[in-house]
This record gives C-alpha cells, sequence and structure tokens, in this order.
C-alpha cells in the first residue's frame, strides 16, 4: 500500500501554430544569415590589430567562438541539420571577395597578413566541423 497518491502524466508542452512556428524558424533563418555576414566583417576588421607593433591573433578567436555560436543558432532556430550553410555562407563569401584584390589594388586580407590567413582557415574548419557534427548526430525525437 502506498501512501503518496499517483500522480498523472505531465502534459507535453504545446506547440505554437503551424504558420507561427514556420515564421520564426524562417526568422531565425535570416538572422543566422545576417548574423554570419556581421561576423565575417567584425573579424576582417580585427585582422589587422595590432599590439605594440605587432599583430595579435584576436580575429582568430572570433572566428572560432563565432562560428561555433552562429552554427549552434541556426541549427535550433531552423531545426534541420543542414542549417549551418545558412551563417556559413554568407561568411565564406565575404571571405572570398575580401581575398581578391580590387581594380584599385585594394586588398583586405593580404598573403603577408598571417592573422587574415589562420582566420579563415579556422573559421572554414570550424563550420565544417559543426556541420560534421549536425550530420553524424542522432536523429531528434519530435514530441507531439
Amino acid at each position: 500500500m502506498s501512501v503518496v497518491p499517483e500522480q498523472e502524466p505531465a502534459a507535453p508542452p504545446a506547440r505554437p501554430q503551424p504558420a507561427l512556428d514556420l515564421a520564426l524558424r524562417v526568422a531565425g533563418g535570416l538572422i543566422a544569415v545576417l548574423a554570419g555576414l556581421l561576423s565575417a566583417v567584425l573579424e576582417l576588421l580585427l585582422a589587422t590589430v595590432r599590439v605594440g607593433g605587432q599583430l595579435v591573433g584576436v580575429s582568430v578567436l572570433v572566428a572560432i567562438g563565432a562560428g561555433i555560436a552562429l552554427s549552434w543558432f541556426a541549427h535550433e532556430t531552423v531545426g534541420t541539420r543542414w542549417a549551418v550553410v545558412l551563417p556559413a555562407l554568407p561568411w565564406f563569401a565575404l571571405m572570398a571577395v575580401a581575398s581578391v584584390r580590387t581594380t584599385e589594388g585594394d586588398l583586405l586580407v593580404s598573403g603577408d597578413n598571417w592573422v587574415g590567413l589562420v582566420m579563415i582557415v579556422a573559421g572554414a574548419m570550424t563550420f565544417a566541423v559543426m556541420g560534421f557534427r549536425q550530420i553524424l548526430a542522432p536523429p531528434s525525437r519530435q514530441q507531439g
């Protein structure tokens, strides 16, 4: 004989309406794209930071941290495995544009700036690792 009364199972959390759910996913995807673009601009600005005349690799750390955060955010808001592409595509596009010399001779990331080159490699590797983690992750079970 049990002294504790039986408890009813908790009701599953209410899911938003399908139209609202779709709107939130689209908004999250747009925010991820814009944040990827903003992250690339910030990293390019920080690639030339010097302390005492020496280049410091602060943009490399920003590239890794932002890549992890944006990949996670895109996956959580959009809810699909391919969502890591949303912040990665504008990031890659801006890095490609930044590494090409203009007709005036301007170049944002030059070959003699080790921080810029390491930043591009570290950011690309971060997005690649986060993408592979999503691909290899077991499928999540949806409630409802």
